[in-house]
């Protein structure tokens, strides 16, 4: 099993920047990818952005595509998420999930999953 515990969520202002983390631990042999998820109050939940276990590749969505960068520490037992620019719209629980194949945008890719870190931007 793969465990997930994301940090660094806040109440921020627009234009403000964070950083979320995200500490992976367990069976970590199994997973070639992390991605970032989040769900606004009320919707869905939605990819964010993804990266390989070993930091080669990243895929974003469209909405912090600019904005947000994915990366993992030298260790490769910590996944980042610098979120730059933030706007209301960014408001949201942020998850942090783990896959066994490639970077997908698609949840359902995705087996592990985090508890979640409340993002809260005001305009």
């Amino acid at each position: 099993q793969v465990q997930l515990v994301e940090s660094g969520g806040g109440l921020v202002q627009a234009g403000a920047s964070l950083r979320l983390s995200c500490a992976a631990s367990g069976r970590t042999s199994s997973t070639n990818a992390m991605g970032w998820f989040r769900q606004p109050p009320g919707k869905e939940r939605e990819f964010v952005a993804a990266i390989s276990w070993s930091g080669v590749r990243t895929n974003y969505a469209g909405s912090g595509r600019g904005r947000f960068t994915i990366s993992k520490d030298n260790a490769k037992s910590t996944v980042y998420l610098q979120m730059d620019s933030l706007k209301a719209e960014d408001t949201a629980v942020y998850y942090c999930a783990a896959a066994r194949y490639y970077a997908s945008s698609n949840r359902d890719d995705y087996t592990y999953w985090g508890q979640g870190t409340q993002v809260t931007v005001s305009s």
